[in-house]
């Protein structure tokens, strides 16, 4: 569970950083679907890019703890969900945006159980192991 768990959040957050440097390197034009908005909308997505990357850091960040943090996951996963919980409310303030935008909203709101239970699985198994090291030999 460890193994998947780990491999997971890196591919995570791989995505999430080659995903913030993308958008940080386009600014406006790196959105599926999005025309010219100004220099104002293109400073907030290359600014919303770094953060994302940086986000992206996080997830690699907690992959490479041994033992990796549940605490650190659910966190991680939360802010995912509650962008997906975004993308939502956006869906039913304006309307059905680019279909690209509603994959992604798929996808953030599938992947958070998915960490949860494997963080939780993990928390666990851990907790077991513990146990066997520390109780007396019979």
């Amino acid at each position: 569970m460890a193994r998947l768990l780990k491999a997971l959040m890196l591919i995570m957050g791989i995505a999430c950083v080659a995903i913030g440097v993308f958008h940080f390197a386009l600014g406006v034009d790196s959105v599926p679907g999005e025309a010219s908005a100004g220099p104002t909308v293109d400073s907030r997505e290359r600014y919303y890019g770094a953060i994302f990357l940086g986000y992206g850091l996080a997830w690699i960040w907690a992959a490479r703890r041994s033992p990796i943090s549940p605490t650190a996951v659910r966190w991680l996963a939360g802010v995912f969900l509650l962008g997906g919980a975004g993308r939502l409310l956006s869906l039913a303030v304006h309307g059905e945006p680019h279909w690209f935008q509603i994959a992604l909203t798929v996808i953030e709101l599938a992947l958070p159980p998915l960490y949860f239970v494997l963080a939780t699985a993990d928390e666990k198994a851990s907790a077991r192991t513990n146990e066997i090291k520390a109780s007396p030999g019979v």
